[in-house]
């Protein structure tokens, strides 16, 4: 398929850039994948959506107050780093935009400055001088890493908005927004209607929201993400499979976890490692019967995988259900369940 055939309904206007309070009032615009029918309804109507004996599998990541500004020394120019990733050595993997060279100083708070030791087009390494350690460093200086499309700089309310419920192994650095969406409120009415909570772990890196750039999606190459599907988790799939229930993925990163973890038989299976599963039209899932997602920025692999599971037209159709309906888009915006 070609890139151009994501061009998918969109307004500016739409993007949220606060969160609906409570979460779980956000708008819910539910698709019938068999039929196209729409239905509009809120989040806190997704017991009623769903039936007793179903399953509702969530992202436990949590997100790193990533991001952290700075100044180079050589220029005096103030940048932002986004801490990506440990590269060992002393050395971390980061995103920094703008004008910047191997060698060069960035200075962080008063005491710390770090060493840009690799600087190319695909990758940019810094090496950390001073006192304390990376994660030290981010519980200081840190902020939440809001995706660009949100125009104002994060704040200290976002250091609990950009964090799901679920929330427990640190390591991710964007949200999987769609469990941003529960509330302690709503995981005991679900649980209350006899629809069981489980969790997978996949930590959200650049792979995830890389742009595109091929222009057949065939070619784009996913980057690994460290991902665990544990035994309880496999178990209490196959559990709701045997019983007729449906597996409800919360959002892209829990589907492509339990993707990744089929094993060839079609058997569900404990898995720890890393996932480069490029889930895109054609894909024959194996895990997953339902799915609640955001909606996505255009051309994007997360419009994709949403594609692959609704049907590309069917998926179109609703996105322009919903900018006709005003729904907000993207990270802090309302969401959709695909069934």
């Amino acid at each position: 398929m070609l890139l151009s055939d994501f061009n998918f309904p969109f307004d500016p206007s739409l993007i949220a850039a606060h969160p609906e309070i409570p979460r779980d009032q956000a708008r819910l615009l539910v698709l019938d994948r068999a039929t196209g029918d729409l239905s509009h309804h809120l989040v806190t109507d997704l017991p009623d959506l769903l039936h007793s004996g179903d399953l509702v599998v969530a992202n436990d990541t949590k997100v790193l107050p990533a991001r952290v500004g700075g100044r180079v020394v050589q220029t005096g120019k103030a940048v932002d780093i986004l801490f990506v990733r440990d590269a060992g050595h002393g050395t971390w993997e980061v995103l920094i935009k703008g004008k910047l060279r191997k060698d060069h100083i960035i200075q962080v708070g008063q005491d710390v400055r770090l060493t840009v030791t690799e600087r190319s087009r695909d990758r940019t390494t810094v090496r950390m001088e001073g006192e304390g350690v990376v994660d030290e460093l981010m519980q200081k200086f840190g902020m939440m890493p809001l995706p660009p499309y949100i125009k104002r700089p994060p704040g200290r309310e976002d250091h609990e908005w950009y964090q799901t419920v679920f929330a427990r192994a640190e390591g991710a650095i964007a949200a999987p927004t769609a469990g941003l969406h529960f509330t302690e409120r709503l995981l005991a009415d679900l649980q209350h209607r006899g629809i069981a909570v489980a969790t997978v772990t996949l930590h959200v890196g650049p792979g995830t929201f890389r742009p595109v750039s091929a222009a057949r999606i065939e070619d784009h190459q996913m980057e690994a993400e460290i991902m665990e599907v544990s035994e309880q988790t496999a178990q209490m799939v196959q559990d709701t499979r045997a019983h007729g229930g449906k597996v409800i993925a919360i959002g892209t990163t829990v589907t492509r976890a339990l993707e990744s973890a089929v094993a060839e038989t079609g058997r569900l299976r404990p898995f720890r490692g890393l996932t480069s599963l490029f889930i895109r039209p054609g894909f024959a899932f194996r895990a997953v019967d339902g799915v609640v997602t955001n909606f996505h920025l255009p051309r994007t692999t997360l419009l994709m995988l949403v594609s692959a599971f609704a049907g590309t037209e069917r998926l179109r159709e609703a996105y322009g259900a919903a900018v006709a309906a005003r729904y907000r888009f993207y990270s802090y915006g309302d969401a959709m369940l695909v069934r």
